[in-house]
């Protein structure tokens, strides 16, 4: 990766080391922050004024430390006390602001982290060739994340390098303590797949590197209501090793229709999932898709309706629930049976209506889901508290849908130390989030429906590229800092008009 000598390596320290802002993943409409996301980022950038000068650091310095994350994770506690947020709270002792070794115990940490939801685009020269992907380009570099450290001296097309899969390497295995990965699809007819299969492998090859081991696993997309999805759902098996089933049921032919697990489309799904033998599906649910085409009736495909019945009916499968129903559009607050039809509390509705128990074959991902209620310590709290409670702690588990979102190492570090108030603990019969809690749902859980050992990919990974290229980069750690994903009501809709999907 080339780097640049200019401002994109933010050398005045203006960027903080978490990302509270309004970025989206392009499947909804960016969100404005509150008054306390704001009052806690400009509280963290006067700390990080503060605690560098006590540290003799440069403002850059001291944020790319782990002092810089503890402070700035702090200055969002005094935030949301401050507004009256007290269902939970990152756990971090004062003075890891500026000790660098009680810092580094706090935000660090050994745990199998398996992060299942990653994303990139396809490599520079498929844009190039691609009539149609090379006219969409620009909607890429009129985002401010285009100016980051990689682009090729290509004015045309070099920007779409920081979307590709170096950005995502080095985003996900360099500058977090990712181990695993599973690279996923965006919704998109084949023919217009922005990450083909042969593209997904390369980059897989790309982070495997020396030794054979797997550090990133590929889904296979089939959307059942597209032409030809199932009946490639063989081919897609057997040459691309997939590890899992990637699947929207708000999405459908000219985006106009959408289908249930429970219809005849997705019956005949659930027999092709069976028959290929990768008996996982990860199915998009809550988020609703943005696509203009898409009218209010497709919105209904976003509820978790039909999750419960087909666990049921499918005990043989196992399904995982990205985003865990989660709303952007709603307020996650207590559970409420049967209201309000929507979020997370529709996924429970589900589960509780069939008959669903914890622990079963239905799991909940914390894709986009957590780097939201991070913002909220309320939400948050009942959000991660509802889940381990009735989906079960052995079935919530990691994703970050990064890169869109950057690096996910502030959503570890977040997650790492975030606590359930014993206030909420108490009043709802949330469990506290023990360090145990932590290792299942940072990884132990998805290993289980992927059927793969921890243990064996610890060992494996300790002396592999990735971890000499780990090392070596620890002499010049340079963050980024960046989200990749569109921060604004116009950056989302030029996203849109693009037809990215």
């Amino acid at each position: 990766m080339s780097k640049r000598a200019d401002e994109d390596y933010d050398p005045d320290g203006s960027r903080l080391p978490v990302k509270i802002d309004s970025t989206s993943n392009g499947e909804f409409m960016p969100q404005p922050i509150s008054r306390a996301n704001e009052h806690g980022n400009a509280l963290a950038h006067e700390q990080a004024e503060t605690f560098a000068k006590k540290l003799g650091l440069s403002r850059r310095g001291f944020l790319t430390s782990t002092c810089g994350a503890a402070s700035t994770l702090l200055a969002m506690n005094a935030a949301n006390a401050a507004a009256g947020k007290t269902g939970g709270g990152f756990n971090i002792p004062a003075a890891a602001a500026f000790e660098p070794d009680l810092a580094d115990s706090v935000l660090g940490g050994d745990d199998f982290i398996f992060d299942i939801q990653g994303h990139h685009t396809g490599p520079l020269e498929t844009w190039r060739d691609d009539p149609a992907r090379f006219k969409k380009r620009f909607v890429f570099k009129f985002q401010p994340q285009s100016n980051c450290d990689y682009p090729a001296p290509d004015e045309d097309i070099g920007f779409m390098n920081c979307f590709t899969s170096d950005a995502f390497a080095k985003e996900i295995f360099l500058d977090s303590d990712t181990d695993l990965a599973v690279l996923t699809f965006s919704p998109s007819p084949v023919e217009r797949m922005s990450l083909t299969y042969s593209e997904a492998a390369a980059t897989r090859e790309l982070v495997d590197g020396m030794k054979g081991t797997n550090r990133l696993l590929l889904h296979g997309r089939s959307i059942p209501n597209l032409p030809g999805d199932i009946e490639r759902m063989p081919e897609v098996v057997e040459e691309w090793g997939i590890s899992a089933w990637k699947t929207y049921t708000q999405y459908g032919p000219d985006l106009a229709s959408g289908w249930w697990f429970t219809d005849p489309v997705g019956e005949r799904f659930i027999e092709a999932v069976r028959d290929s033998g990768v008996k996982l599906v990860c199915v998009h649910k809550g988020l609703p898709l943005p696509f203009p085409a898409m009218g209010e009736k497709n919105l209904g495909y976003r509820l978790c309706t039909d999750i419960g019945p087909v666990a049921k009916a499918n005990p043989d499968i196992t399904f995982i629930v990205y985003h865990s129903g989660f709303d952007i559009t709603m307020t996650e607050g207590p559970y409420v049976r049967g209201k309000p039809v929507g979020g997370i509390d529709h996924l429970i509705d589900s589960l509780l209506d069939n008959g669903i128990p914890p622990n079963s074959n239905v799991y909940a991902e914390l894709g986009t889901t957590w780097r939201e209620l991070m913002k909220d310590p309320d939400q948050a709290s009942h959000s991660i508290g509802k889940l381990l409670k009735y989906v079960g702690e052995d079935r919530l588990v990691w994703g970050t849908d990064c890169i869109w979102y950057g690096s996910p190492q502030d959503q570890i570090q977040a997650f790492r130390t975030f606590q359930i108030s014993a206030e909420h603990q108490e009043k709802y019969g949330y469990p506290a989030i023990t360090p145990q809690i932590r290792a299942k749902v940072f990884g132990l859980n998805a290993a289980v429906p992927y059927g793969i050992s921890a243990a064996e990919i610890k060992a494996q990974t300790q002396g592999d590229a990735v971890a000499a290229s780990r090392e070596n980069y620890k002499n010049q750690t340079d963050p980024s800092f960046l989200t990749y994903g569109p921060r604004t009501r116009r950056e989302f809709l030029k996203f849109i008009r693009s037809g990215h999907a």
